[in-house]
Parts: C-alpha cells; structure tokens; sequence
C-alpha cells in the first residue's frame, strides 16, 4: 500500500463521518431543574422516613400513600372530564375487594393481583360510563352518588363471597424478607411514585392533548375526528383503574377490606382531599391530599361533638390558604395546568 493512500483514508473517512454536535459551552447549559433536585430529595426523606419514625407513622404513611393514589384518579376526572364524582368510592372498593378475593380463593399476593385489580376498576368504569355517557354536571354527580350509596348494601348482600360485615383479610406478604410493617409503607409508596410517573408521561401525549380538546370544546374536537363518547368512557376508564390500584395498596396497608370501609362518605372524603391537593396530578400535590385525607381525622379524633366544625375550619383553612398563594405556586403545586 503506498504512502498515499495511508494517508488518504483517515482524512476520507474523517471527511465522511457525520458532523459533531457543537459543543455547548458550561455556561450556556441548562442547570439541572430544581423542582427535580428538590423532588428527589423529598423522595429520599421518605424512603429513610421508616428508619426514624415508630410502627404507629409508619402504617398511618402508608394508608396516606394509598389514599393519595385514589385521590389521583378523582383529580384526573376532574381535569380531563370536566366532571365531579361522589362516587369513586366504588372503584377504590372494586381494587380492595380484587386484592382480597385473590388472596382468599387464589393465594396470591397483592403485587399478583394488582392488574387485575386495576382491570377490574376499569371495566367497572366503562360499564358506567357508557349508559351515562349524556350525562354531565350535577346529572353525573348525582348518578354516581347513587354508586356509592348502592355498593355498601352490595356487598352485603353478596355476604358469602365479600365476608358481610366482617370483610376480608390481606395478610400475604408482598415481598419476602422484608418485615410486614415496612411492606405496608413500601410498596403503597412505590405504587404512588410509578402512578405519579406514568401519569406525567401521560401528560405529554396525544390522547391526552384529545380529552383536554374534547373538555374545552366538543364541537372543535369531534371536528378533527374525536369522538365525546370515546372521550367519556377512556377518561373514566383510566380514572376508576387508578382509583382500584389505590384501593388495592388500600387493603394491603390496613389489612382488611369491609363494607364499612367503602361508604358514602368515603368517596366525599376522597374529592375533598382532591380539592385539597388542588387537583394536582403530581406526587406531591396529591400526597398533600391524602395527608390531610388520613390524619385530619385522627388528630380531631378526640373533639366529640366538636369533630365537624373543626373539620370544616381545617377544609376552609386549607382551600382559602391556597387560594392566596401566588399563581406560580399554585401551578408548581397543582403539577402543570394540564
């Protein structure tokens, strides 16, 4: 090989290789966003929350985690329906009761049956949502009100497969090796920050640019091709899965599954802790909510007759506050406007 061609092919290959990305200057590069540092950092307190605070904080956080899971799916209604529910009580129940009636008659543990707990609260929100898909408004609040008052006579009704008023038990460990009392904070923590995730993916994509289209305007959307019948049924379907994957980390956290659990006031709770979080889709937001969802109620546990009125005071104290905070705060805390 002569000497030119050793010294012709570095340069052609050099001349054929694709062009290098210009360098950006440190300057110039974007910081690492703060609400991620801070997030992570929030995140982090919370895994090692378990090694400093008793058993008692720890089983009272999981049931928060679980609650701000269903507290997401009344938020996202909200948000891409347009439409206010009192009756999501129903989905939550319909992913407690899958869990429990796994566990009893197949002997599998709550990781097992959780997609078919969330499965089983999206069918249940389809067969809803498709005879009531004219209704909106005060029509379906009231519709899914009528839900919730139903499912408690239910499930006693059907006594010898839901256990009556007894319920059922969730005692199988989710993870081997791991004590029962930290498996309770784990995994509802773990199934808040993957339904937070996947819903900020959500958040970015084409079907959810349709649902907010077809929520601003029915007309302009079925005009590009969306349809409000899909619109309906897919926003509840995705709305009561979630609100079933809460139930089912639910009933993991407390053990227990009974028709006590899943009443009325269950699914008004559940959009007062919405309200709370500002319907927020984001971990934090929602996590706000399902704090003040579990321990508002044990703090005034000792009131009496005084119970209601200091509730109301908190509820009011919480959704003026809020009210007052700056627009760019609220937004931060709401997760975005979309």
């Amino acid at each position: 090989m002569s000497e030119a061609t050793m010294t012709s092919a570095p340069v052609a290959r050099a001349t054929n290789a694709a062009p290098s990305k210009p360098v950006t200057p440190m300057s110039e590069r974007k910081p690492f966003p703060l609400r991620t540092v801070a997030g992570m950092m929030v995140l982090l307190v919370l895994i090692a929350l378990p090694l400093l605070a008793g058993g008692y904080w720890t089983f009272t956080l999981g049931l928060c985690f679980a609650n701000a899971i269903a507290i997401l799916s009344v938020s996202f209604l909200v948000r891409y329906g347009g439409e206010v529910s009192i009756g999501h009580g129903v989905f939550v129940a319909a992913g407690a009761y899958t869990v429990a009636l796994m566990e009893k008659y197949l002997g599998v543990s709550v990781l097992a049956a959780l997609p078919f707990a969330a499965v089983a609260g999206a069918l249940l929100g389809i067969a809803f949502a498709y005879p009531s898909r004219n209704l909106s408004g005060i029509y379906l609040a009231v519709a899914t009100m009528a839900l919730a008052l139903a499912l408690p006579e239910l499930l006693l009704y059907f006594s010898s497969i839901t256990g009556g008023y007894e319920g059922l038990y969730v005692k199988r460990d989710a993870l081997p090796g791991i004590s029962r009392d930290l498996q309770r904070y784990y995994v509802p923590l773990a199934g808040l920050v993957v339904v937070a995730l996947l819903l900020r993916q959500f958040r970015r994509s084409r079907q959810a640019l349709a649902l907010l289209l077809i929520r601003t305007s029915a007309p302009a959307a079925e005009s590009f091709g969306v349809r409000r019948s899909w619109a309906r049924l897919s926003c509840m379907a995705l709305s009561a899965g979630i609100a079933a994957i809460g139930g089912a980390l639910l009933a993991f956290s407390s053990s227990t599954v009974s028709p006590n659990s899943f009443t009325l006031w269950t699914s008004i709770f559940l959009l007062v802790g919405s309200v709370v979080s500002l319907y927020s889709l984001g971990m934090f937001g929602s996590l706000i909510g399902g704090i003040f969802l579990t321990l508002m109620p044990l703090l005034l546990a000792g009131a009496g007759d005084w119970v209601p009125i200091l509730y109301g005071g908190a509820l009011l104290l919480v959704v003026l506050g809020a009210n007052l905070m700056p627009e760019s705060w609220r937004a931060r805390l709401g997760g975005g406007r979309a």
